[in-house]
């Protein structure tokens, strides 16, 4: 790294971060979640306006997930070969021109091309972010950092939801994706103008090949052995089964489900926050970042468990708790940061981010074929049964990795325990030969 790039790091205190790198890296992952969640609400409109099937409108809204899966390892080969200044301008201005193609789709293969380049350019948002922060602060602070990064992701989240139908009040959805694709080029023009430059790697440019040094790391195996599966299954469940869970077996009509889904929207906020919270503050007493994951898919597996045990007083609890527990996957990001050196950080990043996406992609349609498995009553319900049974594969799915960490956390007590024990023994073997005879 330059001395003009290290004076000007060091120039920068925790205020500067916040406005000049934070602020203009987390408005970009506010739009990445508000977009990735808008079809949602925009559904009926889509469908009356383009006279579209159920198939066609699953189509039109998972291109978004495809597209952001098939980008990630050149996002994060790009990210530790340019930084992530210049990669999020680009990608994001990418973004506005595909919510912009959107605003004037006329037709079904238009849109899904538009909604397809959206996913694109919104592919890097999180892993950007996360690199720009892991440059500018130490590594101690990225766990609290990241939690506010991904808070704010609730918050976009919890914006495509109420305050959307808000504003669709005073303008159609045509006039929604214009306003959407003008704050995606804002985003990426502050970026640019505000966020210092730092030195990027340089060097030869990373290979697809060398994404396997990320694979390679322990770190990163068990991080992913652990959190990867309840990572993907609180994507793929949050993002539609838990809707549909709440309309089938506690027979809440659509209002409530709504309120419901909004309400665990905005736990992510909190959630995010506590997490970092939490992390930062057992690394300060010696407890490692994985640890506290640990304790957090436990807690995950049981509000899971109780679901498949059909506990129907507290139905809406439930599922407020699936998601405010489920933030702690998000840990994931900071764990794999701080273990690894600063060169792999993008990729490990954008590595995490497609087995993830593809993991909810498998947990969402594999949920669906399990419910499928039963017929639905003379109003479209399907029985509580479906869904128990259905829960209860996720919850095997999710055993092997915490029963991992657990033999692997027992192995390592005894070994340190071990050391101990020699520590003490030579100790006082050295303490008996100095003693006088």
């Amino acid at each position: 790294m330059s001395m003009e790039t290290d004076q000007s790091q060091s120039r920068l205190n925790g205020v500067a971060v916040f406005f000049y790198v934070f602020l203009p890296f987390a408005l970009g992952h506010y739009l990445s979640s508000l977009l990735r969640n808008v079809n949602a609400v925009l559904a009926p409109h889509l469908v009356g306006a383009l006279a579209l099937t159920p198939g066609q409108l699953g189509l039109l809204t998972s291109a978004f997930f495809f597209a952001f899966a098939l980008v990630q390892l050149p996002v994060g080969i790009a990210l530790d070969r340019y930084g992530p200044r210049k990669v999020q301008v680009v990608l994001l201005m990418l973004a506005a021109i595909g919510a912009l193609l959107f605003a004037t789709g006329r037709s079904f293969g238009q849109l899904v091309l538009a909604r397809a380049i959206i996913g694109c350019g919104l592919g890097g948002c999180f892993m950007s972010a996360v690199k720009a922060i892991s440059t500018w602060i130490a590594p101690t602070r990225l766990p609290s950092v990241q939690g506010y990064l991904i808070a704010v992701g609730g918050l976009g989240a919890a914006s495509s939801t109420m305050p959307v139908r808000v504003l669709l009040q005073h303008t159609d959805w045509r006039g929604l994706f214009m306003l959407l694709s003008a704050l995606t080029a804002c985003s990426g023009l502050l970026i640019w103008l505000v966020t210092p430059r730092s030195q990027a790697p340089g060097g030869a440019l990373p290979t697809v090949r060398s994404v396997l040094d990320v694979y390679r790391a322990p770190a990163f195996r068990a991080t992913i052995s652990l959190v990867l599966v309840p990572h993907a299954i609180f994507f793929g469940i949050q993002g539609l089964w838990i809707g549909r869970w709440l309309a089938d077996v506690a027979r809440f009509p659509d209002a409530a489900v709504a309120y419901l889904l909004y309400m665990g929207m905005a736990s992510v906020i909190f959630g995010a926050i506590a997490v970092g919270m939490i992390t930062e503050w057992a690394g300060r007493r010696g407890i490692e970042a994985l640890d506290v994951a640990a304790v957090g898919v436990f807690l995950f597996i049981l509000v899971q468990v109780v679901i498949v045990l059909n506990w129907r007083p507290s139905l809406q609890l439930l599922s407020v708790l699936f998601t405010l527990v489920g933030t702690i996957t998000g840990i994931e990001y900071a764990i794999v940061a701080q273990s690894l050196p600063r060169t792999l950080t993008g990729r490990a990043a954008t590595c995490l981010n497609l087995l993830i996406f593809i993991g909810a992609f498998l947990v969402q349609a594999g949920f669906g074929l399990i419910v499928g498995l039963w017929r639905p009553d003379a109003a479209g319900h399907f029985p509580a049964l479906a869904y128990r049974v259905a829960f209860g594969v996720l919850v095997a799915l999710q055993m092997p990795g915490l029963l991992g960490y657990v033999h692997d956390f027992l192995r390592r007590r005894q070994v340190k325990c071990g050391i101990a024990l020699l520590t003490q023994k030579e100790e006082y073997e050295i303490g008996s030969l100095r003693s006088p005879r």
